[in-house]
């Protein structure tokens, strides 16, 4: 199923499918997936909690970093292809630099060389941007390698798997190495990884090169219909799994009262994800890409329906929609993007597959922005605080929880019921 490939003057190995070239291939995502938590997640609260950074003006300088870095993904895309038709030697040299500057970046944000002030400001900015744009050119070079490796359906989806499954698995380090080993630990930790990835990755199956580049328009990839039909399906439901992803913390902490439970609810979810995947690639060969994952829009939708029916305590119940959603989970990570890659080959588009991919982070962040931009404002105007005990709000947080990702999960399974013959005819099993 795989191709022949070819590093330089001799030969690199073709994709054969086991563990060794799973491993090789995927292990980049596990320290991409580490990285973006703590930026995310702990950089805000470290800044406002250590260095006295006001909310408002930290949620500013985030927003522009975050939109800059949005934008450009296309950009990076024409540069990865750019890579690809070169020298493997070159393109592994720039992976290598960027992920020096990734690494030397993390570990300036959380440990700055100045105090206070204007100089602080500035330092957080310069080096966020940094980062972004090592990552940006990381994650798109990882997931257009591994569309380049081609194949059937099922064969797509189980590279596509491999990188999911270890970017699960570093979300779950991330989870909690802060918190048990602090953030020089983890910022040493997050450079072993990272280094170790890209040394795997050297060895990796790749393509030989492309031949000399023709032109090709970086809007290209949204010319071409099959693509567009699978962003939107992609967008919708990104926006619906990004909404609960937000207000999660608020459901478990107001609605359920189980705060506590919080790292095993979090945990069952990603593990419940990384476990199901190969599950849904066994699937591939009988339902079709379009078809399975069809079945975990489904499964996603009665999660979050039995989820609105729960109430204070119901923990062992809520941990059971945790498994349930992270299953679903499976499906989103292992099958859009092995769709897109049976849609680049059959646009004959291979070697252009960077420039679909930064438009698919692009999409990807833009999910993200809107998700928090929709279900906030939308609580608040319903009268949900966070801390909130009223029967009003909470039967908000309920709504926008429960109820809206249900909404707009069926959005998404109904564009991708109507469209799922064309996608399947580009995606042959």
């Amino acid at each position: 199923m795989g191709l022949e490939t070819r590093a330089g003057a001799g030969a690199a190995p073709r994709w054969r499918g086991g563990f060794a070239d799973g491993l090789r291939y995927g292990a980049l995502g596990l320290p991409l997936a580490f990285v973006a938590l703590p930026l995310y997640v702990l950089l805000p609260a470290h800044y406002a909690a250590e260095y006295g950074v006001p909310l408002a003006t930290l949620g500013a300088l985030l927003l522009a970093v975050r939109a800059f870095d949005a934008v450009v993904d296309p950009a990076i895309g024409r540069l990865v292809d750019r890579l690809f038709a070169g020298s493997p030697a070159r393109l592994l040299a720039v992976a290598a630099a960027a992920a020096l500057l990734l690494a030397a970046a993390f570990h300036g944000l959380f440990f700055p060389p100045v105090a206070g002030g204007t100089a602080l400001l500035a330092w957080c900015a310069a080096l966020l941007v940094a980062a972004y744009l090592a990552y940006s050119l990381l994650a798109v070079l990882h997931q257009a390698w591994g569309a380049r490796l081609g194949g059937d359906a099922a064969v797509r989806a189980r590279i596509v798997s491999w990188r999911e499954g270890l970017a699960l698995a570093g979300v779950l380090v991330a989870s909690v190495l802060p918190s048990l080993a602090g953030l020089q630990a983890t910022s040493a930790v997050f450079a072993v990884a990272l280094t170790l990835a890209l040394l795997l990755l050297a060895g990796a199956p790749r393509v030989a090169p492309a031949p000399a580049a023709q032109r090709f328009d970086w809007r290209a990839p949204l010319a071409t219909p099959a693509f567009r039909r699978l962003l939107a399906v992609f967008l919708v439901n990104g926006i619906a799994s990004a909404v609960p992803a937000t207000l999660v913390l608020f459901f478990v902490r107001d609605r359920l009262q189980a705060q506590s439970w919080e790292p095993v609810f979090l945990a069952a979810y990603f593990a419940a994800g990384a476990l199901a995947m190969p599950l849904w690639v066994r699937l591939v060969p009988r339902l079709g890409l379009a078809g399975a994952w069809l079945a975990g829009m489904a499964l996603a939708v009665a999660a979050f329906v039995w989820a609105a029916t729960l109430g204070p305590g119901d923990t062992t119940a809520f941990a059971a929609v945790c498994v349930a959603s992270g299953i679903a989970l499976g499906a989103d990570l292992a099958l859009p993007g092995a769709l897109l890659a049976g849609i680049v080959r059959g646009a004959g588009h291979g070697g252009r597959e960077g420039a679909y991919f930064g438009w698919w982070n692009l999409a990807t962040k833009l999910n993200l922005a809107l998700a928090a931009g929709l279900a906030l404002p939308l609580l608040g105007l319903a009268g949900y605080a966070p801390g909130a005990r009223e029967p009003q709000a909470l039967a908000a947080l309920t709504a926008a929880y429960c109820l809206l990702p249900c909404v707009l999960k069926t959005a998404a399974a109904a564009l991708l019921w109507r469209w799922r013959h064309r996608l399947d005819e580009e995606n042959p099993r």
